[in-house]
């Protein structure tokens, strides 16, 4: 069964999508600790992080090494921390969170609220900031 991220890939759940290669995609969570807040994952589907066949491991972080360049450069902030937790949806992922304090990496924490048109810009900002 697909995960709400293959069908976000698959384009049958909207997203704010910031990058995509042949191999990964990353685009806005929407439910962000902190603006800028993006997940990257891959395209082929699998359950945990530490399941990813070695090189396809290596590449994901690679990726999104390139998205955290593009998100710094678009948000103001000390710097991008990543997290890995992987119990919400079973699809390996990353999150990459744009940091000022330790409480922006609290998953606990109330999320911040953004409309629609805020999402939008801001992805289109950070993708115009990637180099692939």
């Amino acid at each position: 069964m697909d995960s709400v991220f293959t069908k976000i890939i698959k384009g049958e759940i909207p997203s704010y999508k910031v990058a995509e290669n042949e191999d990964f995609f990353a685009f806005l969570d929407i439910q962000p600790n902190s603006k800028g807040h993006t997940l990257v994952i891959p395209k082929k589907q699998v359950d945990k992080l530490f399941a990813l066949d070695d090189k396809t491991y290596q590449d994901l972080f690679s990726f999104a090494k390139k998205v955290a360049a593009g998100i710094e450069k678009t948000i103001p902030c000390n710097r991008i921390g990543l997290s890995v937790i992987g119990l919400e949806v079973p699809h390996a992922h990353v999150h990459l969170i744009p940091l000022n304090s330790m409480d922006d990496a609290n998953f606990s924490n109330p999320k911040i609220q953004m409309t629609s048109a805020a999402f939008a810009t801001l992805a289109k900002t950070i993708s115009q900031n990637i180099v692939l």
